[in-house]
């Protein structure tokens, strides 16, 4: 089916919560949940993780960006040669370092664990092309559970949320984490809504939550094609199809343009439906 198309709404990133590594003190542990609200008003660690810009060991701002994609959701042991293909040898040295340190002194330890200061450091380390990518291996290192991650999620930075988030398909195999993704879907930060729709998402999240999670990328401006397992998740979805008709209505009504990935989804709900008791691996929706 075709659908009439409207202007493409540009695309403009939400407000941004990240900052800087918050250096290699051990002071973290006495900062709460205000403190780590602070650390996020203040100015980013980097103005956009996966964005570089052109050196020797980075040919393109846009062939890293998608060599960079790609390897986040790729597995531990990928996102380890992608890395050791592509940082300088000090980075690499100083991660070797940390993986090391993380794996022989695993989970938590105290107020605060050498490996935590350690994802702290890696904006400085690794560079901020590939800052997140270092923090995943580190959480998959230290063989983070479910409480060290919620832990680091919400006493870290937005950074270090990221890459709680990224981190979540290889460390945690049941839907015990799914706090973290719905407090990710609260905020309007373009990066870490990226981050909340990977792999996890698409697997535990019930079919209400992920439709709006789909809804809250178009009025964010985050590409559906982010959003993980977007075909299968979306296909035959009556549900998500009232929505998305919905919202465009909503806009049309305001004199606002509907965004061309609405119709993108739209188009994959009409899509032949999953073969019966295969919608969702959790069950029906709550």
């Amino acid at each position: 089916m075709t659908h009439p198309r409207s202007t493409r709404a540009a695309r403009t990133d939400g407000p941004q919560d990240d900052t800087p590594a918050h250096g290699d003190t051990a002071a973290r542990d006495a900062q709460g949940p205000e403190s780590a609200a602070a650390r996020d008003a203040q100015a980013p660690e980097d103005a956009n993780p996966l964005a570089t810009t052109d050196t020797p060991s980075t040919p393109s701002t846009h062939t890293t960006q998608l060599t960079l994609d790609t390897a986040l959701t790729s597995s531990p042991a990928g996102l380890r040669r992608h890395l050791t293909a592509h940082l300088d040898p000090a980075a690499l040295a100083w991660l070797e370092h940390a993986l090391d340190e993380a794996a022989a002194h695993p989970g938590i330890h105290g107020p605060i664990s050498a490996w935590e200061l350690r994802l702290a450091e890696a904006g400085r380390r690794c560079g901020a092309a590939y800052a997140d990518a270092a923090r995943v291996l580190i959480l998959d290192a230290a063989r983070a559970g479910t409480d060290a991650l919620t832990r680091v999620y919400f006493q870290g930075t937005a950074d270090e949320r990221r890459a709680v988030l990224h981190a979540l398909p290889h460390l945690v195999s049941g839907p015990g984490a799914l706090p973290l993704v719905e407090d990710a879907l609260r905020t309007n930060d373009t990066r870490l809504l990226t981050a909340a729709v990977g792999p996890y998402a698409a697997r535990h999240l019930a079919p209400h939550d992920w439709r709006h999670a789909v809804l809250k990328c178009l009025f964010t401006g985050v590409p559906v094609d982010r959003v993980a397992d977007l075909p299968r998740r979306a296909r035959g979805d009556g549900e998500l199809a009232r929505m998305l008709g919905d919202y465009a209505a909503e806009r049309t009504a305001a004199g606002r343009t509907v965004p061309e990935d609405l119709y993108r989804v739209l188009d994959l709900t009409e899509s032949a439906g999953p073969a019966p008791g295969k919608d969702h691996p959790h069950g029906k929706e709550s």
